[in-house]
């Protein structure tokens, strides 16, 4: 029973801190928030975000007519990319101290949101650049106000304090902590999701997956982690196959939003390990790396590795999707095959192999996890003894299925 696993005389932190408003329809709150800024002497907004799904989605018609009504003026980056970068962010910076923005207003997945964070903090903190945010030459303690609105459901971003960006020229996706980052509100409307292609559904969908399998098995799990993660990864396994068949099912696509918040809450309690520091690597390599199919490609032979010793915790988490496993060490890799074969199942059947890694470019994706500002710490906070070697064999254990065979 995982219960057992927890030590009632470690004192651990449990996190609550911002203001999501939440459900179909939630963004209409953005006039309610507006009107917050203007309160605060706000009277002009960077706003930050990618190419086109801030107003294909409808959610630019609700920003730009709530800004208008208060009379808040905003200036619009809109060139943030997946897994974006430390020149983007420097951009938007630069676009945000020339009109004199007085808060940040993000819009989109994980990626705007983090360049929008980002942003924040610099415009409080001048003459820093992303690079030096990134590479840890200043504590941040201070940011501008940071509205996130949300239109994926796998980030988590709108309820932590967390970003991550990449530095182009060596190849390092860090990733920063910070209180002054939270949001100041946040709106999670399921309804500015249901044009995400099946593809990004799911690979969103299993980043939620990931943060809560790290969060309940780091060396500071808390019981609260625990039990959102099994509550995630319960409501994936339901829901992420009926989104799957139906991209409109407003029903699903409100629970996965749901999990997908209770996983940015649980990883903001009791952070990562392995999975994310490993991805990160993978995808600062390959900027075209979808960050939840990296996740998707490693995360069996992350369970492999440290199941022995969190098997109860896993058994727990995962009971709805992969049932009858006890949590004993000797069934470690029966319960990674499974992992493997719930992810196929849900549309993210790919290996390493698959996306073009080979057994060459180990030795140098292990050295950029153990060398990029951030990622060794989170391998520290792995269960199990996080070496080089450790690092290495899950690398290679993910080049290809772990389950040989592929008929089951």
């Amino acid at each position: 029973m995982w219960k057992k696993s927890i030590d009632v005389n470690a004192v651990r932190e449990i996190r609550v801190r911002n203001t999501v408003f939440f459900g179909a329809g939630a963004i209409a709150k953005i006039e309610f928030i507006a009107g917050k800024l203007k309160e605060r002497g706000v009277t002009n907004v960077l706003v930050v975000t990618g190419r086109s799904s801030y107003k294909t989605t409808g959610a630019w018609d609700y920003v730009s007519a709530a800004l208008k009504k208060h009379g808040i003026s905003y200036g619009v980056y809109d060139q943030v990319t997946p897994n974006p970068t430390a020149d983007q962010v420097d951009e938007a910076v630069a676009l945000g101290r020339q009109n004199g923005a007085g808060a940040v207003i993000g819009i989109g997945g994980g990626s705007p949101l983090d360049a929008g964070k980002s942003a924040a903090i610099l415009l409080k903190n001048q003459p820093y650049n992303a690079r030096d945010l990134y590479t840890f030459k200043f504590e941040a303690s201070e940011a501008l106000p940071f509205i996130a609105i949300n239109l994926t459901h796998g980030t988590g971003s709108e309820v932590n304090r967390f970003a991550v960006v990449t530095i182009p020229e060596t190849n390092y996706k860090p990733a920063i902590a910070y209180d002054c980052i939270y949001p100041l509100y946040s709106i999670d409307d399921p309804a500015l999701a249901v044009g995400l292609s099946p593809q990004q559904t799911c690979y969103v969908s299993i980043d939620a997956v990931n943060h809560v399998v790290e969060a309940a098995t780091t060396r500071v799990a808390n019981p609260l982690a625990i039990t959102l993660a099994r509550q995630t990864i319960d409501a994936v396994n339901e829901y992420l196959p009926r989104v799957m068949k139906d991209p409109k099912d407003l029903e699903a696509r409100y629970f996965l939003m749901y999990a997908a918040m209770l996983g940015g809450v649980a990883f903001d309690n009791s952070l990562l390990h392995y999975t994310h520091a490993l991805e990160h690597p993978l995808s600062a390599l390959k900027p075209e790396l979808s960050h939840g199919l990296g996740l998707a490609m490693l995360l069996p032979a992350v369970v492999q590795n440290i199941y022995p010793v969190t098997g109860p915790v896993l058994s727990y988490i995962f009971e709805s999707a992969i049932p009858g496993f006890k949590g004993t060490p000797d069934e470690a890799h029966k319960f990674a095959v499974r992992v493997e074969r719930w992810l196929k199942k849900m549309g993210a059947p790919e290996k390493l192999h698959d996306d073009g890694y080979q057994e060459s470019d180990i030795n140098h994706l292990v050295g950029l996890a153990f060398n990029t500002p951030s990622l060794e710490s989170l391998i520290g906070l792995a269960p199990t003894i996080s070496s080089t070697e450790a690092v290495a064999e899950i690398y290679r254990n993910s080049l290809y299925p772990l389950d040989k065979d592929d008929d089951k």
